[in-house]
C-alpha cells in the first residue's frame, strides 16, 4: 500500500499493503459471506492460541500463489476486485468511444498502452533516452538542481523529498514539506545492519545495481565500479537520515523553518533553480522534516564526483521506470524487489500489474468506473451506522477511564465530537483534464501522470487545506485515520466480506468491519494522533499527569509486542507498531461495546454452536488469516508499522477478558496475560 506520509508521519492505516478489493454483487463466495467455519483448526484450543485456531484449517488449503509474497483474507477480496477493474479497462481500453466522460478514454488509452509489451520492447531505452542525456549533461555541481527538480517532477525518488501537506500547528493550511529520501534500500538500517542476512541484503543490492547498468550498456567492470559507487553514495545518505521508528513522533519531524533557514542547511544547492523549475508557489516557509539530513546533503554535494551523482541519478531513473521498459529491465527489477527482497517466486501477470497501474495514477478516474457498477448506499448507511455507535462506545468508554483527570477528558471528547467520517468515495471527483494519455507512449504516460500528480500536490502549498479530499482510491481495501484532518476514511473496497456482509449477523459484522472501524478511531488517541487536537493541530492537550499515565500505559504494549518473534528470529519492533498495536486494542474492545449497545441488553442465540462473543471474537481473527513467506515477513518485521497477522490477533485477546470468558479460558494459559494484560483505551 502506499501508505499515507505527512512529513514523515504515517496517518494510520489498518493495512500495511495497498490491495484493492470490490466483490461483483452476488459473487461473493458464500463461506466469506459470515464466518468461515472451514477456516477454523477444531484441534487447536483457542487459549492456547488462537490465530491457529481462528485460521489455521484456511491457512493449510490456502498456499501462497507463485505470483504472491503473501496471501490472506485482503488479498482474496483483492483477486476478486481486479478482475472488475480488469474488466472495466479491457472494455475502456477496446472501445474507448463507449462513455462520453473522457477519464474512460484516459484509463482506456493508460492501460492499453501498457500491456502492449512487443511495442516498449521494441523501443528499448529511446523513450527514457532523453532523460538519461539530460542526466549525462550535467557539468558541474550547481547543475545538479536543475536535473533533481526534473527528475522530481517526473516522480523519481532520489536525494530528498518535496512536496505539501498540512502545517501541523496550523492545519487549516497547506504548508511545503522537504524530507529525506533517495534510497533504493527499505530504510536506513538496511545499510547499516551487521547480521549475516543484512550483509547479504546489501550485497544482492549490488549485484542488482550492476545488473541495471550491465543492461543500460556498462561493461561488466565499468557496472560492478558504478553500482558500488551508487551503494557508496546511498550509504552516505543514510547516514545522515533519521531511523523509521524515530519519525513516528509529529514532534521530531516538524521544524518550520523561513526559506531563507532552510536553503542555508545544504547552500552549494541552487533552491531558486530548484524552486523554479519544480513550479512551488513562493513560500516564506515550509516544514523541515528532518534538518540534519539536509546538512549530510551539503557535505555530500560537495564531496561527491559529478560523475558519481550521474549514476546514482541514471540508475534511480531506469530502475523506478522499469515497468514501462523493455522487458529485461522489468524482470531486472523484480528479481531484487520481489523475488529476493519478498520471497515471491513469479512476478504477476501483465494486466494485473497494469490495472494497479492504472489505480496508482488514474485512480480516482478508475475508481469512478468502479463506484458505478459496485457500490451501493446500502454499504454506505449501514457502515455510518455502525461508526456512530462505535463514536458513542468511546465516548462512554472516555467517560469512565479512571487515569484521566477531568480537564484531560473533556477535551478527549471534544476531539471525539470533532472527528469526521467519509465512507465509500470523495463528493467530488478528481479533475484529470490537465493530464495528456496518449495511446502507445507508456514510458511517457507514467512520467507525465507523475508530474501530473507532483504538480497538484505542489500547487496546493499557500492554500487552504482540503477536508474532503481523499488520498485512497475507491477500491482500496484499507482505511486510515488522518491526525491533521481529524477524520476517519473508509474507502468501498473494505466494505464487503469478510470485513462486512449484509447477509451476516451484527456480531460477525461488529467482530470484523466493527473492529476496523474502532482502530481508526483509536488512532486520534494512539501515541502519535494524541498529539493533535480536534482541530488537526499539534497542540499539547494533556496534563502533565495524564501524559505520564498514557505513556506507562503504552509502554506497556512497546513490551508485550516486542516479545513477539518472527522468522529468523527476528523480533517486532514494539516502539514502532505502537500506533498500530493500540489501536488494534482498542479497536475490538470499542467495537465489543458498540455490539453490546447495538443489541440493547439482548445476546444473540448460539449459531454453528457458537455463542454470541465466540462469533464476534472468530470474525476478527479471520480478517487477519495470512500466509507470507518468510522474506516478506522479515521485511515487515524491520519497516513496517502494523504487526504481522499472527501477533495482531493473539496480542489483542490475551489483553481482552472478555476473550478469556467467552472461550472459558483458564488462568496462565498463553491467551490469558490476567493481571499482565495491557490497556490503554
Amino acid at each position: 500500500m502506499r501508505l499515507i506520509w505527512i512529513a514523515g508521519l504515517a496517518a494510520g492505516c489498518v493495512f500495511a499493503q495497498g490491495n484493492v478489493a470490490r466483490n461483483a454483487p452476488g459473487n461473493t463466495p458464500p463461506a466469506i459471506r459470515g464466518l468461515d467455519l472451514g477456516a477454523i483448526d477444531r484441534a487447536a484450543n483457542p487459549c492456547d492460541n488462537f490465530y491457529q485456531y481462528a485460521c489455521g484449517t484456511w491457512l493449510k488449503n490456502n498456499p501462497i500463489p507463485a505470483d504472491q509474497a503473501s496471501w490472506g483474507r485482503f488479498s482474496e477480496l483483492a483477486e476478486r476486485n481486479r478482475e472488475i477493474l480488469h474488466q472495466i479497462l479491457e472494455k475502456a481500453s477496446s472501445n474507448p468511444g463507449a462513455n462520453n466522460d473522457p477519464d474512460y478514454r484516459k484509463i482506456g488509452d493508460y492501460y492499453a498502452s501498457c500491456m502492449n509489451v512487443d511495442a516498449i520492447n521494441a523501443k528499448g531505452l529511446a523513450p527514457i533516452q532523453p532523460e538519461l542525456d539530460r542526466i549525462r549533461a550535467l557539468a558541474s555541481a550547481q547543475d545538479l538542481a536543475d536535473v533533481v527538480a526534473h527528475l522530481h517532477r517526473i516522480g523519481t525518488n532520489v536525494l530528498f523529498n518535496f512536496s505539501s501537506g498540512p502545517d501541523f500547528k496550523d492545519s487549516s493550511i497547506e504548508l511545503g514539506q522537504m524530507d529525506q529520501g533517495g534510497l533504493g534500500l527499505p530504510e536506513k538500517d538496511y545499510y547499516f545492519r551487521t547480521d549475516a542476512k543484512s550483509v547479504e541484503t546489501r550485497n544482492k543490492y549490488v549485484e542488482h545495481l550492476t545488473h541495471v547498468f550491465a543492461l543500460m550498456g556498462a561493461t561488466p567492470d565499468e557496472a560492478q565500479r558504478r553500482a558500488q559507487g551508487v551503494m557508496a553514495l546511498e550509504t552516505a545518505l543514510a547516514k545522515a537520515s533519521m531511523d523509521i521508528t524515530s519519525r513516528r513522533d509529529p514532534v521530531a519531524v516538524y521544524h518550520k523553518m523561513k526559506l531563507a533557514e532552510f536553503e542555508a542547511l545544504a547552500d552549494s544547492f541552487n533552491w531558486s533553480r530548484y524552486f523554479a523549475i519544480m513550479q512551488a508557489p513562493p513560500m516564506e516557509s515550509l516544514n523541515v522534516a528532518a534538518p540534519e539530513f539536509f546538512k549530510g546533503t551539503e557535505a555530500l554535494i560537495k564531496s561527491e564526483a559529478l560523475d558519481g551523482w550521474k549514476d546514482y541519478l541514471s540508475v534511480h531513473l531506469v530502475d523506478g521506470q522499469a515497468e514501462f521498459l523493455p522487458a529485461k529491465f522489468d524482470e531486472e527489477s523484480f528479481a531484487f524487489n520481489g523475488r529476493y527482497l519478498t520471497g515471491a517466486k513469479e512476478q504477476k501477470t501483465r494486466w494485473k500489474r497494469c490495472v494497479a497501474s492504472v489505480d496508482g495514477d488514474l485512480g480516482f478516474a478508475l475508481g469512478k468506473f468502479y463506484v458505478e457498477e459496485t457500490f451501493g448506499a446500502e454499504g454506505k448507511e449501514r457502515t455510518l451506522a455502525m461508526v456512530n455507535q462505535i463514536e458513542k462506545a468511546m465516548q462512554r468508554d472516555l467517560d469512565q477511564v479512571a487515569w484521566m483527570t477531568p480537564e484531560t477528558k473533556k477535551r478527549a471528547v471534544e476531539k471525539l465530537h470533532m472527528i469526521t467520517n467519509k465512507i465509500g468515495y470523495p463528493d467530488k471527483w478528481r479533475d484529470y483534464s490537465a493530464l495528456r494519455i496518449v495511446r502507445g507512449d507508456a514510458l511517457g504516460n507514467s512520467l507525465r501522470a507523475n508530474e501530473f500528480e507532483v504538480n497538484r500536490e505542489l500547487q496546493k502549498i499557500g492554500k487552504p487545506v482540503d477536508r474532503a479530499e481523499w488520498e485512497m482510491t475507491p477500491p482500496t481495501v484499507n482505511a486510515y485515520y488522518d491526525p491533521t484532518m481529524n477524520n476517519i476514511n473508509f474507502p468501498a473496497g473494505i466494505l464487503q466480506p469478510p470485513f462486512f456482509s449484509r447477509d451476516a449477523k451484527d456480531d460477525v459484522n461488529y467482530g470484523a468491519i466493527g473492529a476496523v472501524i474502532g482502530h481508526e478511531l483509536t488512532h486520534g488517541f494512539d501515541d502519535e494522533g494524541s498529539q493533535f487536537d480536534g482541530k488537526g493541530n499539534l497542540d499539547d492537550w494533556w496534563t502533565k499527569q495524564d501524559r505520564a499515565a498514557f505513556d506507562q500505559r503504552e509502554q506497556c504494549f512497546v513490551n508485550e509486542y516486542s516479545a513477539f518473534v518472527g522468522p529468523g528470529g527476528v523480533h517486532e519492533n514494539g516502539k514502532l507498531t505502537l500506533g498500530e498495536n493500540t489501536a488494534d486494542n482498542g479497536g475490538l474492545r470499542l467495537a465489543s461495546m458498540a455490539l453490546i449497545a447495538d443489541l440493547a441488553g439482548r445476546t444473540l442465540p448460539k449459531a454453528d454452536g457458537l455463542t454470541q462473543q465466540q462469533r464476534f471474537f472468530l470474525a476478527f481473527g479471520q480478517i487477519w488469516c495470512t500466509n507470507e513467506t518468510d522474506e516478506t515477513a522479515r521485511l515487515r518485521l524491520q519497516t513496517d508499522p502494523h504487526s504481522l497477522p499472527e501477533f495482531r490477533v493473539n496480542g489483542v485477546v490475551s489483553n481482552m477478558p472478555e476473550f478469556e470468558k467467552a472461550f472459558g479460558c483458564k488462568a496462565g494459559a498463553p491467551m490469558v496475560r490476567g493481571p499482565n494484560s495491557c490497556r490503554t483505551w
